[in-house]
């Protein structure tokens, strides 16, 4: 991560955000960027993070809406045998 803003992150996959993400992670935990730097990618890491959330709770509805199948939702009898 060259530049604080590399890419637009509504542009970016999940998987481009994550990489990223964990980049800022690991900057900041290192403790060797200078404050206003790090204020900066701390924000861009907060938008990192909600992209990332919002791309997963999509795929989590995506396949909610696959296991339950077109007409929603089945039920069948229990069998206790």
């Amino acid at each position: 991560m060259s530049d604080v803003k590399s890419k637009p992150v509504d542009k970016m996959s999940f998987e481009e955000a994550l990489a990223e993400l964990e980049g800022i992670v690991r900057q900041l935990e290192a403790g060797e960027v200078e404050l206003e730097k790090s204020i900066a990618i701390y924000e861009r890491g907060a938008a990192l993070k909600a992209h990332c959330e919002a791309r997963l709770k999509s795929a989590e509805l995506k396949v909610e809406q696959i296991v339950q199948g077109a007409g929603g939702p089945t039920t069948e009898p229990a069998a206790f045998d």
